[in-house]
Formats: structure tokens, sequence, C-alpha cells
């Protein structure tokens, strides 16, 4: 009865698209009109809305200089006949090169293999720009929004308003002033509260206040804030905002001071700048609710961060930094069908890197990152040269084991990765979130980063279809994999130790080799026993693969704990310190000049849905994608997953002991390799669409490879 009653709910909740192509993007630009593409040949993808499992046939693409031509069914600029394919994202143009600063027009015509009906999409608008930009990505303009406040202290009778805009954003502020005279007030704005009215003046480290002069004249006016600069977000390598924005601060409070019964504040609108942003992209809810206000406050930090167009570290340097940009692409990718900030944000870092040594390795996570979510190789096609040198393989010893302190690290190795000072290793940050780590000449952190990009360079190499490369690469990492197992691993107590010669075994020494997957199987259990036995004992940053050793060892319950952990180490202490967005450090004692507004600590933005759900590309575009729910204890979740192929929406029941029920909904030219779990459910069966499956476990599941549409799976107990 209860499987019956779960398959009406879940017929109900599907959606049953009638439309043609939607979600259409040029160079992965979703309205590319307001932005610029940079190309001559750009790239075309859509979402094929299928019913069920009916995919694409075929397509036929048209391009043109009028919107009346297209809508006659005509295209004189390009028209790719009709092609039997179900490629569906990355269609390359192939018409005589576009012209510079011109704007065109294109739809689909997409035909479906069951139904054989052909279906035609809205009409787009794009323009192009010089063709000159470097970088070279396509991108958008930041965008500013209005915010209204969700809360008003009208105290005009004392000289004072105040304005609670309900979350932090950057921005300016525009504010209705009514004044018998000209005359003077004082705007302040703020992150965080003295007390309930009232900002605090001296916040400690960068959280941001700002207090700003306004004249202001007789009558009522709308004034905008002309928020001043501060000198370092002015200098290189700061990015600097765009003069048609204007400079922007991050506050959620504001107060307006005037001195005079004559002169006071009617209304306050918070104006927030960040990149193009669909918030109903993405969602996610669950049994705990702790869990929920932590991913609502790491997907908004997201969003908020955004608002230099590309990623910085935070408010205080505005600094791209490639680790801090890997975990915004992984957060954005999985919180937004939005590509274009995270690729401007890896060529640009590309030529402008920053001096940790490990993040000279992530130029290689962030590209492949990229090739898998998107689908798109060009890029690494043009950066293949400089992704082989940003794997730091010209600092190898024999044993293949590197280091930037043992004389290889020459001039002619840093202007092949493009920099002009001596890389350092970093581990984690600030120094004292180390966990102890001996930072010896040979650490085993660099080396797990080292065999992470030497592995990641081996399928870049086969992606291009470069086999010597390929083989190169695939031996280098074996040999990095078998040199840190045979001399940085303690035998005797099953973990890593910080580096050649130390005795000593950090956190991090662990979670970095398990999360990237160096471990031998016989060794898992005892490693990851050994990390979750540490609890938090890193960074915000560091959170990151700390969460993904635990998911690869299927210690999910240590997992959850963590990311809902109600200590100082957690993001819930972030809600109750009263920010919005995800801090710099887990509190100011671990680090004093943390900002309020630092994106690397917004994991579980990425982990709820890579870890706890394990939704993520197995091929290039989702062709083929994964769903693992480790669930954690949870009773209950549901989820929807951006995808360049269309949304990805899941929900699951269980209460952990008889029965696990779970749907998955993906798009019609999307397959699916779903994990199901079965947990302690003694002697399961797998019910597939209501019919009895064969499939058999594999440990703690059963996998089942599935087409795209609706499929709803249940558990249940069996009969011995």
């Amino acid at each position: 009865m209860l499987f019956c009653l779960l398959l009406i709910i879940f017929s109900i909740t599907v959606a049953n698209p009638e439309s043609g192509p939607t979600g259409l993007m040029v160079e992965f630009l979703r309205n590319p009109s307001l932005g610029t593409i940079n190309t001559p040949f750009p790239g075309f993808s859509w979402i094929v809305n299928g019913i069920g499992k009916d995919s694409q046939e075929s397509y036929q693409l048209r391009v043109s200089t009028s919107r009346k031509r297209l809508e006659a069914g005509e295209a004189e600029i390009w028209n790719s006949g009709l092609v039997k394919t179900s490629q569906s994202i990355n269609v390359i143009f192939a018409g005589k090169p576009l012209n510079p600063m011109a704007i065109y027009f294109w739809n689909v015509t997409v035909g479906f293999v069951s139904s054989k009906k052909r279906k035609v999409s809205e009409i787009q608008e794009f323009k192009t720009g010089l063709f000159e930009k470097t970088p070279a990505v396509s991108v958008m303009p930041q965008i500013r929004h209005i915010i209204q406040p969700q809360k008003v202290i009208d105290r005009n009778s004392l000289g004072n308003y105040f304005a609670d805009f309900g979350k932090a954003a950057f921005g300016t502020l525009r504010v209705q002033i009514e004044s018998q005279n000209a005359d003077s007030v004082v705007v302040h704005l703020g992150e965080k509260l003295e007390a309930p009215g009232i900002i605090k003046r001296n916040p400690g480290g960068t959280i941001r206040y700002r207090f700003v002069g306004l004249h202001v004249e007789r009558g009522t006016r709308l004034y905008t804030l002309d928020i001043p600069h501060i000198p370092r977000h002015l200098k290189y390598p700061a990015i600097v905002m765009p003069a048609e924005v204007g400079e922007v601060t991050p506050f959620r409070y504001c107060e307006i001071e005037t001195f005079s019964k004559a002169t006071f504040c009617k209304s306050a609108e918070q104006i927030a700048v960040n990149y193009f942003w669909d918030d109903s992209a993405s969602s996610f809810t669950c049994s705990d609710t702790i869990l929920n206000q932590v991913w609502d406050l790491c997907k908004y930090s997201i969003k908020a961060t955004s608002f230099c167009g590309i990623y910085v570290d935070g408010d205080r340097e505005r600094t791209p930094y490639e680790g801090d940009a890997y975990i915004n692409q992984l957060g954005h990718y999985c919180t937004d069908r939005e590509y274009s900030i995270a690729r401007y944000s890896t060529e640009y870092l590309m030529v402008n890197p920053t001096w940790p040594t490990e993040w000279s390795m992530y130029c290689v996570m962030l590209a492949y990152t990229d090739y898998l979510y998107t689908g798109d190789i060009r890029p690494l096609a043009k950066f293949y040269k400089d992704l082989k040198s940003k794997s730091l393989i010209a600092l190898e010893r024999d044993d293949g084991l590197i280091s930037t302190r043992t004389g290889l690290m020459n001039e002619s190795v840093l202007k092949d990765i493009h920099i002009q000072v001596p890389l350092k290793d970093i581990v984690d940050w600030p120094i004292d979130e180390r966990d102890g780590n001996e930072m010896p000449e040979v650490n085993t952190v660099v080396n797990a980063f080292h065999y992470e990009s030497l592995n990641l360079m081996e399928k870049i190499a086969g992606a291009l279809g470069n086999g010597e490369d390929e083989l190169f690469f695939r031996n280098k990492a074996e040999k990095v994999r078998k040199a840190m197992n045979d001399l940085l691993f303690d035998q005797t107590k099953g973990k890593y130790l910080d580096g050649e010669g130390s005795k000593h075994s950090s956190l991090h020494a662990s979670i970095f080799p398990l999360a990237f997957g160096m471990v031998p199987e016989a060794k898992v259990s005892g490693v990851a026993g050994f990390i979750s036995s540490r609890g938090m004992a890193c960074s915000v940053y560091a959170a990151q693969f700390l969460l993904e050793s635990l998911y690869a060892a299927g210690e999910d319950k240590a997992a959850l704990d963590l990311m809902c952990s109600p200590g100082e180490r957690g993001w819930w202490n972030m809600i109750r310190s009263g920010s919005t967005i995800t801090l710099e450090a887990w509190a100011a004692r671990f680090k004093p000049n943390l900002d309020w507004n630092h994106a690397w600590g917004a994991v579980p933005a990425n982990l709820v849905t890579r870890g706890l759900w394990g939704i993520v590309p197995l091929s290039p575009g989702f062709g083929l994608t994964q769903v693992k729910p480790q669930t954690g204890g949870l009773t209950s979740s549901a989820i929807k997953v951006p995808t360049i192929k269309g949304p990805i929406n899941c929900e699951f029941s269980t209460d952990n002991t008889s029965h696990f029920d779970l749907q998955v909904t993906i798009p019609s030219d999307m397959k699916a390799a779903v994990s199901v779990p079965i947990r302690e459910i003694d002697n399961p069966e797998l019910w597939i669409n209501g019919k009895r499956s064969k499939e058999k476990s594999e440990g703690k599941f059963i996998r089942v490879e599935i087409e795209g549409g609706q499929t709803i799976f249940s558990v249940r107990k069996g009969r011995k």
C-alpha cells in the first residue's frame, strides 16, 4: 500500500514537458543579448525537453541577422541542415566567421526518436564583441537588483532610521530623503550589529563597516550612495569594479543619521550586484533543519560573492586565487546552470597565477572539471601546454615526487607557469589550521595534488586524442602513487605522514590522498577511521577535501555530522554569528583578519550534491551521470540539480531499516548510473517502476543504469 501511494505521489510531481527546446545558450551564456560573444565560431546548446525517454534524433540550427527571417524558416548566415545526431550541447558554428560587434538571432528545431515529432525553440538574440578580448571567454555583465528591507526601525524623531535587508550583499544604497533645507546626513552600512537596530562600528577583522556622508537638497529626492574606494581594491592583483557598475561594499544593515528635525529618511533600498543568476535552477531540502539552513547559506554565498564578475577571495583582497576558484566553481555548477564566470576565472588564472604550490595544480583541476560539466573540449586544447607545465612535472625527482625546495624551481619553470615569484607550499590557510603539519621538503599534501594533476592530465590527453601523452601521464601518476604509499605512509599506524623525514601525521596528510583516490583499497578503512576521529581539525577551505575523503570511503554519517555540527568549527556557527554569507574561517579566533564574505567557506553548496546525493557527471557534458545517495541517516531529502542538459530531480524517503524509496528524474537525452542504497535492510529486494528487479547488490548499493525520464526505485525487506 505504501509503495502504491509513493508511486501516485511521485507521478504527480513529474513534469510533462510539451514545449520545444529551451535553455538556449550561446558560448554558455543564457542571455547572450546582454553579454558579448568573443569568438567568430561560437558553440550553441539547448535543453531537448523530450517526454519521458523520447530523446533527440536530429537537429537543424539556423542563424540570421533578422528575427523575421527565422520566423519564416530562413537563415542567410548559417543553416546547419538536418543533422542526424543526439548532440544538443556545444554545436559549433560552421558558417563563415561572424562579424565583430554585430547582432544575430538563432533557433533550433529538434526531431524526436519515438514520437517522430519536430519541435522548434524560441528565437534567441546574441551579439558579438571585438574578438580581441583577453581572456577570450564570453561573459555577462554584472546585474543590479533592488532589495527592499525586511525590517525598518523609524526613529526619525531622534534623527535615525534603520533598515535590515535580510541578507548581506555587495552593492550600494538608494535612499529617499525629505528635507526642508539643503542639509547633510551620514549613512552607516555594515554586516554586523552591536545591538538591535545599531550597526557595529568596529566589527573587527575585515568584517565591513562603512560610513558615507551625503549632501541633500531641499525637497523629497532619491539619492544613490557613491561608495568610496578602498585603495587596495584599485591595485593589481585586485579586480577593479567596472565603471558602469560602480564601487560596492558588502552590507546587510543601514543606518541613516540626520542632524536636523527638518530632515528625515522616508525609505531605503539595497542595490545588490552579482553575476547573472537563476535562483530557481537548484533546490534542496532534507529531514535535518540545520543542513537545510547550511545549504541555503552556501548557495547564497556563491551568488553574492560573484559581484566582481570573476571569482575573488573576498572583500579584503578582491583577488582571484586558484584554490578559492575551484570551490567556487564546484558550488556554482551545483547550484546554477552557469559556466561562463568559472571559465573566465580559469582563463584569467592561467596567466595570472598566485604563489601557493598547490594552486598551480588547481588549474588542471579547474580545466578538467569544466570539461566534465560542459563537455566543451576547446579550453583543454587551447591551454594544453600550460596545463602540462602547471602539473609541475618539471619539479619531479627520480621517484616522481616533487618539491619546491630542491633547486629544481628555476626561472624557466616559473616562466612556463607564468609566475615571477617562487612557489611556496600552503597545505592549509591560515597556518594554524594545518593540524601541526611539519611542512617537510617533500610534502605529502603537495604530492597528492601532483598525483591528481597527473591523473587528470592523462584524461585530458586522452580526450584530445594524444595517446602518447596519455600513457606518459598514466605512468607518471602511478609512479607518484607508488612512491607516496611506499615512502609517506605509516604502515604501523595506518595513516600518512606529513612528508619525507616526518614522523607526524596531520589530518591533512591523509584527507588529500583519500580524496584523490590514492589509498590502496585494503588501507581505506583505516585511513578513513583516522580521519573520522579527528573531526574538523582543518580550515573551511580544507573541509572540501575532508568531506570528499569521507564520502569516498563511504563514511557518510561522519560527513553529515560535520556539515550539521553545532560546534564552533561548523557552518551552523557562521549562521549563529549573524552572517548571511560564508566566513573566511570558522571564527575570528582562528583568523583575526577574517572577512564575512568568502566563497571558499561555502563547501556544502557542492558536497550536498556531489557527496550526500552523489550526483556527478561520469562522462563529459553529463552524457552519463552518477546518482549515488549517501544519506548519513537522513530520513528524507529532495534535490534539484542544474546540468548543461537540463535539471536532475531526485527524492528519497526511508526509515533506514526496512525500506528505501527513491525517485530519479533526468533529462531525456541523459543516462544515469543509479546506486540505490540498501544499508541495513535485511535480505533487500529492489523494485523498479513497480516491477521486481534481479539486479544484485554491490556492497551497500544496488547499481542500475537508466535512461531519460522518471524512474522509481523501492527497496523492501525480502522473505528469507
